[in-house]
């Protein structure tokens, strides 16, 4: 079956972008060495499930693809997000039987959820 190799989230500030995902969620971003300003984001471990992607500056209109990152605890995240300068676009509300979902707004317009699992949710 098909699957999500890599991620790609457009920015109008690339390096503000970077600022709020590693202050948010500890990711990691390396320049790419090729001809693009391109960086390469490593959102967690090599042995843990999960994809890895890039930050590059917005070329075209807003994409429309929401990406979902997995946290241990909504309420946590939402503070994070907004003290590094993101916004709560939808709160936390409880997705039956699979957990806590909160929809969000970067530094740079792009809507992203984070979802805290708990099969107890109702």
């Amino acid at each position: 079956m098909p699957r999500v190799v890599h991620f790609e989230l457009p920015a109008d500030d690339p390096k503000r972008a970077i600022a709020f995902y590693k202050k948010v969620f500890g990711w990691t971003a390396t320049k790419w060495e090729g001809p693009l300003d391109y960086w390469l984001v490593a959102t967690g471990f090599d042995d843990e499930p999960g994809i890895n992607g890039a930050i590059a500056p917005r070329m075209t209109a807003p994409r429309v693809t929401t990406n979902t990152i997995s946290v241990t605890s909504v309420d946590e995240f939402t503070k994070k997000i907004e003290d590094a300068g993101g916004y709560i676009a939808r709160p936390k509300r409880a997705v039956p039987g699979q957990g806590y979902l909160a929809y969000c707004i970067d530094t740079e317009g792009n809507i992203f959820g984070i979802m805290g699992f708990d099969p107890l949710a109702k």
